[in-house]
């Protein structure tokens, strides 16, 4: 079991889009397998992708509502209707914050092998699908924050007053 150190906000990494998967081999197969004993080893976890553990490649594992899984070089079809839940994020510890996002979410992308998925979600997998797609172009949760509470988080994350993870 390979747990790697969670990115932090603050580390370049979590702010640039990361590249397209274009190789489907062994190393990919360990980036995935990386990435899922990283989350099951997590607190607190839905999702984790790979530029949490400092790789830029379009990849993320998940496991939210009694799914578990991978995908790669995801694309998103997102519902009207909406859900307004506390998020969290593990580059971002401690904090959680009500959090707009689609109720319903559809991911379309492919596997380890290259083979196409998709995967779609209502609720609390629709949240996730949404939010480890964001960390792969590069945004964080925060960023979908408006109003006073986008003010509050910006200004306790700027005052480091967030957890520090137990590695």
């Amino acid at each position: 079991m390979t747990m790697r150190p969670i990115r932090i906000i603050g580390d370049p990494v979590l702010r640039t889009p990361s590249e397209p998967v274009t190789s489907f081999d062994a190393a990919l197969r360990k980036l995935v397998t990386d990435l899922m004993d990283t989350l099951l080893g997590a607190p607190g976890r839905a999702g984790v992708a790979a530029p949490q553990i400092g790789i830029s490649a379009q990849v993320f594992v998940y496991d939210a509502d009694g799914q578990r899984g991978h995908l790669i070089n995801p694309t998103l079809e997102l519902s009207t209707e909406t859900q307004d839940d506390d998020e969290g994020c593990l580059s971002v510890p401690g904090f959680y914050f009500p959090t707009p996002r689609a109720m319903h979410a559809t991911a379309h992308g492919v596997d380890q092998y290259g083979e196409p998925l998709t995967i779609t979600g209502s609720g609390f997998l629709a949240r996730a699908l949404q939010h480890e797609t964001d960390h792969l172009a590069g945004r964080l949760y925060v960023d979908t924050l408006r109003g006073d509470t986008r003010r509050r988080a910006l200004r306790e994350i700027r005052a480091g007053r967030f957890a520090t993870p137990d590695r």
